[in-house]
């Protein structure tokens, strides 16, 4: 019995890292095939003034996306990559929590009716659809950083 749900276990772990893997290229690559559009909305977010800063990160964070996803897919180095993922999906759902939270006491519409481009790849989206997708792939994220899981993966791990 423990040898079927581990077999469904690691299945399951495996369809997950693809999955993870898939989402994170899509995004990364959505925003950085678009680089302008993608600055004027990591612009909005009002993160800093510093065009230096601004620049920086509208340039690197997609391809940080789209190399974590390409390193989930082929499972080289997994357990960093999902922590790099979570190092980005926390800060920044807070950040949406933040602008949506801004925008809501500036309009008499419900919180879960704020629709904004979070800058996801996905266009408009309902905060509460997005904030949901966030923590769903952050515990996602999670779960695959704590499994120990190594069907079809290339290198788990870097370190010998």
């Amino acid at each position: 019995m423990n040898t079927r749900i581990s077999v469904v276990g690691d299945a399951a772990a495996v369809l997950a890292r693809w999955a993870l893997g898939a989402i994170f290229i899509f995004m990364g690559m959505s925003k950085a095939l678009h680089p302008v559009e993608f600055l004027k909305l990591v612009r909005e977010y009002e993160l800093t003034q510093n065009p230096w800063l601004l620049n920086s990160l509208a340039g690197m964070l997609p391809w940080f996306e789209v190399v974590c996803g390409i390193l989930l897919l082929v499972g080289v180095a997994v357990r960093g990559s999902v922590l790099v993922l979570i190092l980005m999906l926390v800060p920044f759902t807070l950040v949406i929590l933040g602008r949506a939270l801004a925008i809501h006491s500036e309009s008499p519409i419900p919180f879960c009716a704020v629709k904004f481009n979070c800058g996801c790849g996905g266009g408009e989206v309902f905060v509460c659809r997005k904030l949901l997708e966030n923590v769903l792939l952050t515990i996602l994220a999670g779960w695959l950083l704590a499994s120990r899981c190594q069907k079809f993966c290339l290198r788990h791990h870097l370190m010998v």
